[in-house]
């Protein structure tokens, strides 16, 4: 018997982790331009990206298991080594965002065309995560 699971709206929300906090939020707000929408100091710093929002965490902060006081049940997680997070971008808008980026002296690691169509321009931010401006139609 196959069941259908239920519709999803897309997603709300992604994670990166940074030891340091303060960089990440200099970066997140000054180089790419996110409005800060919470933070927890020495745990994290959430910023608003579009629709969805960028939670930016210190792994060793938010592997702690869960206190049985605690006012809310949200489970431990956390991760070690770079991840990756990609925004979406008009493809107008490349050329100054490469400027934008060099100019705040962030190394570009790749800029191309994909095959499919669609431009990407991936770097790296304070602690090391890989972050990609893409345009849509690399998605089709």
């Amino acid at each position: 018997m196959t069941q259908t699971p239920p519709p999803l709206l897309g997603t709300l929300e992604s994670a990166l982790y940074a030891e340091d906090l303060e960089a990440a939020a200099r970066f997140w707000t000054k180089v790419i331009g996110l409005t800060e929408i919470a933070r927890l100091p020495g745990r994290h710093v959430f910023f608003r990206c579009g629709a969805q929002v960028l939670l930016v965490f210190r792994a060793e902060a938010t592997r702690v298991p869960l206190r049985p006081d605690a006012r809310l049940p949200v489970p431990s997680h956390g991760t070690t080594g770079p991840g990756h997070f990609c925004m979406s971008a008009a493809e107008s808008t490349f050329d100054s965002w490469r400027k934008h980026l060099e100019t705040h002296e962030i190394e570009i690691e790749a800029d191309f065309i994909w095959p499919q169509g669609g431009r990407s321009i991936y770097f790296r931010d304070p602690a090391g995560n890989s972050i990609e401006i893409a345009d849509p139609a690399i998605w089709g």
